[in-house]
């Protein structure tokens, strides 16, 4: 059986590299920025790495049927590919997808159908797509919230949504730093 990752990264190329190289190229800076906190993941750094890949599919536009994106790419993750359960619910909670969901009238769909992965893993996908900028090159969550709001409008649901969600995606990329801060720390 392949590796998670050697069968998330050519899914997730096949789906967006063309109709959306720009979303594509974010999408492996995050996978990046999943392999650069793997010391705090253990087991689990390739299947951060694999969700971080896969997060954005949902926008690929034969993906999208309601308009929000990590709920249209977890449904083909899980009907069509086939995918790992635990990838398919980190995509459908990636970045605070549930104040996203909330403010569309989505929140029950999404969570009827996607329990939540664990707090440890979101907060790092969360990590990891809040410090890459749409290109896939690192930022900051403070720059790539602004960027987010300034890119939709204040006033769009996006904007509203980001906006309504910054203290906990601020708290969220905290945790992973104070982690990975921890870890660093330990000796070998």
């Amino acid at each position: 059986m392949p590796k998670l990752t050697e069968w998330a990264y050519p899914l997730a190329e096949s789906l967006l590299a063309e109709p959306l190289p720009r979303r594509w190229q974010h999408c492996l800076g995050v996978a990046e920025r999943a392999r650069t906190i793997a010391l705090i993941l253990g087991e689990d750094a390739e299947l951060l790495e694999a969700a971080a890949v896969l997060h954005d599919i949902g926008y690929a536009p034969d993906l999208a049927k309601t308009g929000f994106h990590p709920l249209d790419g977890a449904r083909y993750l899980r009907d069509v590919a086939g995918a790992d359960e635990r990838v398919v619910h980190l995509v459908a909670h990636h970045s605070c997808a549930w104040m996203e969901a909330e403010a569309r009238d989505m929140r029950a769909e999404l969570e009827g159908e996607f329990p939540r992965e664990s707090a440890h893993l979101d907060d790092a996908l969360c990590y990891c797509d809040m410090n890459t900028t749409p290109d896939g090159t690192p930022t900051n969550p403070v720059d790539r919230i602004n960027e987010i709001a300034g890119r939709y409008g204040p006033d769009s649901l996006i904007g509203t949504f980001i906006r309504r969600a910054e203290p906990e995606i601020l708290a969220s990329t905290a945790r992973v730093v104070e982690r990975v801060a921890a870890a660093k720390r330990q000796p070998m």
